[in-house]
């Protein structure tokens, strides 16, 4: 690219293939777009509701809260905007239009969407590796806080009144997840939100809203045998029941602090009805690690008489040099045995990526999950914040399926990097499409079809080498050259 008008036909051409794992993605997300509820009746109709959401979807999606007033200067200028080219917007709709046209709009209006990417994964192929002890599936649950207050707030809050008299108002949701043991990267699925139910005078809670998330995914859970985990907070008996209702299993936290009945029974166990199985395994760092898992069969979940009878694990790991880095304990539905006990600890233990590979990657990692984009007075808020999650689900199936992602998400590390480059880029240049921009970024990454063959610095595939390639016995290093 020597010239500007080299630069014009790059940025108006569309690469072989299209980028169609995008296009596919916007396709689907379209279609649950077009049908979202329009509650206006007036004359106030210039902009389309459809506008309203793909304009508040594109902005999560490039995580840049100001990323449409550029597309608003560009459209003016040249005619046409990347908000047109990539994500299909007709008109852009101001900030303040675009909240009031989706205030109206509950977050539900978006299942199908999620229901939609999901399916994109499943059926490549791609959740094959989400997989637990038995080949059970994996949904961790658990919940997360996404706004607080002591003056903003709308009937949709949770209310807390202190005992200084202050009164407060939160937002929260609980986010399930597919995790597997090994794998870093959640796939977030549906949200379910904590709101006030109509009909209960009780202020609705985590596990009221995880038990009304069971029970709108039942098809989706009963695709493949699943297993539920989640923390302390769900090894309670109505909510194992629940599970165990509609067939499900759970590997779920239990805290001594909170289940004194269990533990009493646990602590007067002895071999054989308590057993114990040791395994060597590798840690991140290769290194060798010693998991002693000890478990027992059939023990009371509570103290009642007719308490629900669940199998207990607890297990413990040393490092290398012996010292103690690890230690949990959970109830499981699942028979444990020498051969499988360690399968069912290990994936206990994958219930992390909920809070390291989704919700603290929502609040750290660019997607400003606890930002307030917009309260409104009925659900914008829990709204925006399940359209956030849906843009990290459209994320999470390009680095699954998109090769040009990879390589481009791959070569410049921190996701907050890649998003910062591709909003700088579309601020300045429109591209024809999202397979165009990739392609742009990769020439001038020097990556993929366009890395230099003589570079010893990078990979087959153009990317840098994390460690500088040692040069052959004899010949000066490249950065020594010319110093003798």
């Amino acid at each position: 690219m020597n010239t500007l008008d080299d630069v014009a036909k790059l940025l108006e051409s569309a690469p072989p293939g299209g980028c169609t794992v995008f296009r596919r993605g916007i396709e689907a997300l379209q279609r649950t777009f077009a049908i979202f509820p329009d509650r206006r009746k007036g004359r106030n109709t210039q902009y389309k509701l459809v506008d309203a959401v793909r304009s508040a979807f594109a902005v999560f999606f490039l995580q840049a809260p100001s990323w449409l007033v550029g597309q608003r200067l560009m459209e003016g200028e040249r005619g046409v905007s990347n908000a047109q080219t990539l994500f299909l917007i007709e008109r852009i709709p101001t900030d303040n239009h675009v909240r009031w046209l989706l205030d109206p709009v509950p977050p539900s209006a978006l299942d199908p969407a999620f229901a939609e990417l999901y399916a994109m994964l499943r059926d490549s192929g791609k959740l094959d590796a989400y997989r637990g002890v038995d080949g059970l599936r994996l949904v961790a649950l658990d919940g997360v806080s996404f706004h607080e207050s002591e003056s903003i707030h709308c009937p949709s809050c949770t209310v807390k009144h202190h005992a200084d008299g202050r009164v407060s108002y939160s937002h929260s949701a609980v986010t399930p997840v597919l995790v597997a043991p090994g794998v870093s990267r959640a796939i977030p699925l549906r949200p379910e939100f904590v709101v006030p139910q109509d009909g209960h005078d009780k202020q609705d809670c985590e596990i009221a809203a995880s038990k009304r998330w069971l029970e709108a995914n039942l098809e989706l859970l009963g695709e493949t045998p699943t297993a539920l985990l989640g923390d302390d907070l769900y090894s309670h008996e109505p909510f194992c029941r629940k599970a165990r209702l509609h067939s499900l299993h759970f590997i779920f936290v239990c805290l001594r602090e909170s289940h004194p009945a269990l533990y009493e029974h646990v602590d007067l166990l002895e071999e054989p009805d308590i057993q114990t199985v040791v395994q060597i395994r590798k840690d991140k760092s290769n290194r060798s690690e010693t998991w002693t898992v000890r478990f027992a069969s059939n023990v009371p979940l509570t103290g009642g008489a007719n308490a629900l009878r669940v199998n207990w694990l607890e297990l413990r790991v040393r490092d290398h040099q012996g010292a103690e880095t690890y230690v949990n304990a959970w109830i499981t539905d699942i028979a444990p045995t020498t051969e499988n006990a360690v399968d069912i600890a290990a994936s206990g233990r994958a219930r992390w990526v909920v809070e390291n590979g989704n919700n603290n990657v929502l609040k750290t990692k660019g997607y400003h999950f606890e930002h307030n984009f917009g309260h409104g007075k009925k659900h914008l808020c829990t709204l925006l914040a399940a359209m956030n999650i849906l843009a990290f689900l459209l994320h999470s199936v390009l680095e699954l399926e998109d090769h040009d992602y990879q390589m481009v998400r791959e070569a410049l590390g921190a996701r907050k990097t890649f998003f910062e480059h591709v909003k700088t880029l579309t601020t300045y240049l429109c591209f024809a499409t999202w397979g165009t921009l990739m392609h742009f970024m990769m020439r001038g990454l020097e990556i993929g079809p366009y890395a230099r063959p003589d570079d010893p610095g990078r990979t087959k595939k153009g990317l840098r080498r994390r460690r500088p390639v040692k040069p052959a016995k004899g010949l000066p290093c490249p950065d020594d050259a010319g110093k003798a």
